[in-house]
């Protein structure tokens, strides 16, 4: 027997297996972190990639509007970063009133004034305005069409000013990587601008998502040109990119020119998180990381699409993933009717939404597998996605047959991409 313990939520979880055949753990590479952050920042910015140095880009009467992400992504600890760089921009003489702080949240929900001063702590709070983005606000800026025909309508706070990005690059599912570009779009984006993009998650020819998207495909991935062509648009004048491992821990700052330094920040992810595997698993289990990764199931999904790139078509996901905040967005759940209808791809093709798409993707994992979820979500809400629902472990485990099977674990599953060796 081997007993083994993840992350659920702010606790762990002890999981003991019998009898299997074999256990593998997926972990990414050792990452060391930075020892000193402060001097780290301040390297970086001061020799950064294909870029002069931060300080000779800004003067002190700039407007300046930095771009950060939500509270979904506090994991990257960007409020360390952010108040490194509002002493970097004082010392250059730029005053607190002509800061602005946006927060990039595409079409989540706004966050509380508790969960602002947490994502840029409470001293920057109270120094330096930040507000919450919206992609309904009627003084969205129009930029002109990407080549795709996507119109580009962004906040007016990126407009005249000089914007820095501050993002988390990671693997994502639809536009390859996070990070970068996408603190413009969907980040600070229109609803109808995101929506437009994102449509290029589903196949034009098939009831299928697009072959062409996917966790770590930058090459021809419709949705990642899009969302360069949409961030060429505003150009930013500086990205500091974040790179931590599944500790939080920063371990590297890449900063410079926005798209180059986001795309090397790209290509360390995929060395330190890309993990190569020789042979797809009978069952994987796989844990969010706990909180705030598995907030809810709408972020929790990283997990599963990671799980499913390492399970035999057939095979078993154990999820491990709290989600006190159910499925996340509203709308989330609201996908069970058109699926249990049978009309769930005509629906979100013709009402795309990125809760959906997660929703769509998420099914296809569900028809490939079998997955069972240690959860606080009722098991009635997710029947119809063919999700098994358990809040006790023990219960769950009773219903799952190790006897002479591959078992890959994934502690950090929304970290931890398997990729198959070709």
């Amino acid at each position: 027997m081997e007993n083994i313990k993840l992350k659920y939520g702010n606790k762990y979880v002890d999981i003991n297996v019998n009898n299997a055949k074999s256990i593998k753990y997926l972990y990414e590479k050792e990452i060391k972190a930075i020892e000193n952050i402060e001097l780290e920042f301040n390297n970086s910015v001061n020799n950064p990639m294909n870029s002069p140095a931060l300080k000779e880009i800004i003067s002190a009467d700039d407007e300046i509007t930095i771009i950060i992400s939500d509270i979904t992504r506090f994991w990257m600890r960007q409020d360390i970063i952010v108040s490194l760089l509002i002493d970097y921009l004082h010392n250059l003489g730029v005053s607190s009133d002509n800061i602005v702080i946006v927060v990039a949240l595409g079409t989540h929900r706004h966050q509380t004034e508790e969960e602002l001063k947490k994502l840029v702590t409470e001293e920057i709070y109270n120094k330096v305005k930040v507000i919450n983005h919206d992609c309904d606000a009627d003084d969205l800026v129009y930029l002109g069409e990407t080549t795709r025909k996507t119109p580009v309508w962004v906040n007016k706070l990126a407009i005249n000013r000089k914007v820095i990005t501050i993002s988390g690059t990671v693997h994502h599912l639809m536009a390859g990587f996070g990070g970068g570009r996408k603190s413009i779009l969907p980040g600070i984006s229109s609803r109808t601008t995101i929506n437009k993009n994102h449509i290029h998650a589903l196949s034009p020819q098939e009831p299928k998502s697009n072959p062409l998207i996917g966790v770590g495909n930058l090459e021809n991935n419709p949705i990642n040109e899009d969302m360069n062509e949409a961030a060429a648009m505003v150009n930013p004048c500086f990205g500091i990119n974040i790179v931590t491992n599944s500790k939080a821990e920063h371990c590297n700052l890449i900063c410079g020119k926005f798209e180059e330094s986001w795309q090397e920040s790209s290509n360390i992810i995929q060395d330190y998180f890309g993990v190569k595997i020789e042979n797809e698993a009978d069952i994987v289990i796989a844990s969010c990381g706990g909180f705030p990764k598995d907030i809810s199931l709408y972020q929790s999904t990283k997990t599963l699409f990671n799980a499913n790139k390492c399970v035999k078509e057939g095979g078993t996901i154990i999820l491990i993933a709290e989600c006190h905040e159910g499925g996340g967005s509203d709308e989330f759940f609201g996908w069970c009717k058109p699926l249990s209808n049978g009309t769930l791809d005509k629906d979100l093709r013709a009402e795309f939404t990125i809760s959906g798409y997660i929703f769509y993707a998420a099914c296809e994992v569900t028809n490939r597998t079998n997955v069972m979820m240690l959860t606080d979500i009722d098991q009635h809400v997710v029947k119809d996605m063919k999700i098994s629902a358990f809040k006790n472990i023990e219960e769950l485990i009773k219903n799952v047959n190790f006897e002479n099977k591959n078992v890959y674990v994934m502690p950090y599953g929304g970290n931890t991409v398997p990729f198959l060796k070709k």
